[in-house]
């Protein structure tokens, strides 16, 4: 092949490689906003909300 059709078809998938990885930060923004948006307890850790320490109740 010609190292000039090569060339422009790796510059091509590179910039198509960008495109994606620029919506995936798009779409994660999105996301945070939204999650922000919700009313939590202030301090308490989103991760942890709702969580009972101790021994948990036999699942049958």
């Amino acid at each position: 092949m010609n190292p000039g059709v090569t060339k422009r078809q790796k510059e091509k998938e590179r910039q198509q490689h960008q495109h994606e990885k620029a919506e995936k930060r798009a779409q994660r923004r999105k996301e945070k906003a939204e999650r922000a948006d919700k009313p939590g307890v202030p301090g308490e850790d989103p991760d942890l909300a709702g969580i009972i320490p101790g021994p948990q109740p036999p699942l049958f």
